[in-house]
């Protein structure tokens, strides 16, 4: 079982510690990534889902940030273990990101070109010359003609530099992809071809994909597995399946019931009232009380522990504790 995984994370907890306080971003979150399986992490802002990103690759700023525990077996090694030289080694050569803003993460003062080739010769044993042709050839995958390699950042619309950043993070065939909301500055088109694109690519490249967004459609349309975090702790997890057709976690469903359907007539959508609680101030029991209208007495003081309701099917919430399976 154990080689199927290419990624796991076992109980990853991840702090920010400032004069004003300890900010609690990811508390003790457990997940796993099959080899060429896609993973949606969904949630609102604010959740922890860049935080967790950022801890795979150890890219988390220190100080204020801190990994204070947990594991991230990858390939059978844990990350949080590895000297950083190593780590500089497997950052976009095994594991690669695509940032959430493609306007920052580009050097405005380098071609394009040669901020692919850079990556290129970071992680393989090639000459300019070949790194050149390497990033014409990525440029080129990703849809954007080869002879602008010599461009720079500003000759670009935001789609195009979003695409720049895609052909950066794949230039040395990762096996793990982590896509922080990659179309969040795009328009409605532009989007659903970056995605597509990404799709495609991983598909090609037989790479394993974290894509972290608040978009439940993007998922739908992306991955197979979906993560649902809230206040730095995954609440469901499960197949797409099981997310969509047996959602289970009240903030699941709150965001299913925030989201326009095409087959229910509704006059009004139905938000999840409230909003996400202050990660320096965490509530006591479970983080969703105050926002769940089927909480009881018991959440405000009992944390949920997660619960396997149904074969990789987990819930993190008191309802499906004690053999009650769902009912109050």
């Amino acid at each position: 079982m154990a080689n199927e995984n290419l990624i796991e994370i076992k109980n990853l907890v991840t702090h920010y510690i400032t004069d004003d306080g300890v900010v609690e971003a990811v508390n003790g979150i457990n997940l796993s990534i099959k080899k060429g399986e896609s993973l949606g992490l969904v949630g609102e802002t604010g959740a922890g889902k860049t935080t967790t990103a950022l801890s795979i690759l150890r890219l988390v700023p220190d100080p204020p940030g801190k990994i204070i525990s947990g594991e991230i077996i990858y390939n059978g090694e844990d990350l949080l273990k590895k000297p950083i030289k190593e780590m500089r080694k497997i950052r976009g050569g095994q594991i690669s990101m695509i940032f959430q803003d493609p306007m920052t993460a580009l050097n405005p003062i380098l071609t394009v070109g040669e901020q692919i080739a850079e990556v290129v010769r970071q992680h393989n044993d090639v000459t300019r010359a070949e790194s050149h042709q390497r990033a014409v050839e990525m440029l080129e995958m990703v849809g954007i003609q080869g002879e602008r390699a010599h461009e720079y950042p500003h000759q670009f619309s935001g789609g195009m530099k979003q695409r720049v950043v895609i052909a950066i993070a794949l230039a040395c065939n990762p096996h793990f992809l982590i896509a922080d909301e990659p179309t969040t500055a795009l328009d409605v088109t532009i989007q659903a071809q970056v995605l597509e694109m990404i799709s495609e690519l991983q598909k090609k490249l037989g790479t394993s994909m974290m894509l972290i967004t608040h978009d439940l459609g993007v998922v739908a349309e992306t991955c197979e597995q979906v993560a649902v975090m809230y206040a730095g702790e995954i609440v469901e997890y499960g197949t797409l399946e099981h997310i969509f057709n047996h959602t289970s976690h009240p903030y699941t469903e709150g965001l299913f019931g925030s989201i326009p359907s095409l087959d229910k007539s509704v006059t009004r959508l139905k938000p999840i009232k409230g909003l996400m609680p202050d990660p320096s101030n965490l509530p006591s029991g479970c983080s969703f009380h105050p926002r769940c209208e089927y909480a009881t007495d018991l959440c405000a003081e009992r944390c949920p522990v997660d619960t396997e309701i149904e074969p990789g099917h987990i819930v993190r919430c008191l309802k499906f504790e004690d053999g009650r399976h769902g009912e109050w």
